[in-house]
This record gives structure tokens, sequence and C-alpha cells, in this order.
């Protein structure tokens, strides 16, 4: 089968309940308008929104031996994702999170580390894993096994075979950059927030942090920069910042997974660079108006007629 993209990295169940206004004391019970298992983690999200915008992705990552896995596998199979690569681990639990989304957006989250950490893609795996054209990496700082070294080595091999790397990351703190340094010369797209991208490097604008980025060989930047909007950098000076979309938000979990997916759609489809951040924005704007990191999405076709009829916050 000829895959469009492959998605490695971080899978993770998701289970979400809005609006949680408190944890109930005692054995006490409060009601709540809206509960939602999905799919999540920056590949497992970025594949389901893939594959909802019309892309053939195979799956790359691992979950445990529960009942968590059996919906992960699922529900990745019934969005049509590729599962052969995705590693079924005896004796681990498949990693999972429970959000509280409060009415205001906040999502205080309970995370269980589980397959994830346990997985990496053997050398007898790289023809498969690496054939597609476009290789995105999501989930550094929750791959315990895959990062560092390994992901270098991953992405090196991905860049010797001419593919295309888009790359995203979760959970950046002081020590990231010692996971990253071996990765940032084979990162074509480098995709973080910008609240991620200054805490790895320090800096105090974006400016300043893609150059940081830059300076380690990456080659170009993305950044979401929250209701600012998104930005495009390369190291030739090109900037290109676009407002963000006018939208009524209910739960911005997933929306960096989302516009990670919006993305590599548009690299799919030669968008050029104002349209393929326009699309980007869309995907993650149509997820932030619903619960979990698959909502709002429903294909291309009608992203795309969202992206070219909603109102930005700045027009």
């Amino acid at each position: 089968m000829t895959h469009d993209v492959s998605v490695i990295g971080l899978y993770i169940l998701d289970i979400l309940g809005h609006p949680v206004e408190r944890i109930p004391p005692g054995g006490q019970v409060d009601f709540i308008d809206q509960i939602r298992l999905t799919v999540a983690g920056t590949a497992g999200g970025t594949a389901v929104d893939l594959a909802k915008l019309g892309l053939n992705c195979l799956a790359v990552g691992a979950v445990g031996d529960d009942e968590k896995a059996d919906f992960v596998l699922a529900a990745l199979a019934r969005h049509g994702v590729d599962t052969t690569r995705m590693q079924r681990l005896a004796g681990v639990p498949t990693s999972a999170s429970i959000l509280n989304v409060r009415r205001n957006g906040d999502r205080p989250a309970l995370h269980q580390r589980g397959a994830s950490d346990h997985f990496d893609v053997p050398d007898e795996a790289l023809d498969d894993v690496l054939a597609a054209p476009i290789i995105h990496l999501g989930g550094t700082g929750l791959l315990a096994k895959l990062d560092g070294a390994p992901s270098a080595r991953l992405l090196a091999e991905a860049k010797r075979r001419g593919r295309t790397v888009t790359f995203d990351l979760l959970g950046a703190n002081d020590k990231t950059i010692d996971l990253l340094s071996g990765l940032f010369p084979h990162i074509d797209y480098f995709m973080p927030s910008i609240e991620e991208a200054q805490t790895i490097s320090g800096a105090d604008t974006v400016e300043k942090s893609a150059a940081f980025f830059f300076d380690r060989g990456v080659r170009q930047c993305v950044f979401t920069l929250g209701a600012e909007g998104a930005c495009f950098i390369d190291p030739r000076g090109e900037v290109l910042r676009q407002p963000a979309f006018d939208i009524q938000v209910l739960d911005t979990t997933g929306c960096g997974d989302a516009f990670d997916a919006g993305f590599i759609t548009a690299l799919h489809n030669r968008m050029d660079l104002s349209t393929a951040l326009n699309f980007a924005q869309a995907a993650a704007a149509l997820v932030a108006t619903g619960l979990g990191s698959d909502a709002g999405i429903v294909s291309f076709d009608e992203t795309l007629a969202f992206m070219n009829s909603a109102r930005r916050l700045q027009d």
C-alpha cells in the first residue's frame, strides 16, 4: 500500500468531559454535557485529522494490551488509518489522559504514561515506515525509548531517503533541548507552539526563537501563536504572519495536532505558503469549536470552505 505520510510517535487515548466546574467531594456526582473518547497525542491526533482531510496515513506507534488499546486501534481503522505498524506491547498500559475541560477552555489533565514510552522503530521496519514522501514525528518528550539519539537516527535515515520531515513535540521544558539537538539538522518543518519554542530556545520573540533553531540546522519554522494566529519563518528572512480565525472556542485539546495535519495536507497538495498556513489554521480552528482532538474536522472540502469564508480576529 502506498501512503502519503507516516505518522510516528505518541498515540494515546483521551477521555474528555465538558464542562467540568469542579471535582465533586466524597462520593457525590455532578452532571456534565459531554464525555468523549478520542485517539489523541502528537502523532495519534494528527493521524486521525490527516485521514479526515483525505490523506492515506501509516500509524507508527504503540499501545498496550488493554481495553484502551482496543479502542485506539479500532478508531484509527475506522478513520481509514493503516495500523499495520502499530505495536501492541504486552505488560504495559496504553498511554491515556483524562481531561477536565472547563467552560473557559482550561483543561487540567491527568496522564498515565504507558506503551509510548516503550516503543521504537526497528531496523527491519524502516522500509515500510519511511516509504511515504512525508514523515511526521510527533511527541518527543513522552517517547522515552525513541527520544534522543534513536529519533535522530530515524530522521537522518528519512532524509537520506529524500523524505520531507515535519516535527512537533509535547511538554517542552529546560531539558527538552537535550532530546532535540541531534534532530534539528534533519527537520524540514519545525512546528511547535511559540510557548514551546521560547521555552526551548530561551528567546523572547518569534524571530529570535526561529534564529535559535536555524543556527542548529532546522530548515523552516512554523509556529502556532494561539490567539495571535500563526507564523512561518525561514533562514533567508522570509516571514509570514497570519491572524487567527474568529471562532467560539470550546476546547483547545489537539489544536496543535490539527494544525500539523492541516499543514502536512497543504504540503501534500502543493499549496502555496500563504494558503498552507491558512489551511493549517482552519483545521486547528475547527477542532477548537468542539470537544476533543478531532472535533470539527469533517473533510478536506469542508475545511477549505471554512478557510475561505470564516472571519479573522483582525478583519
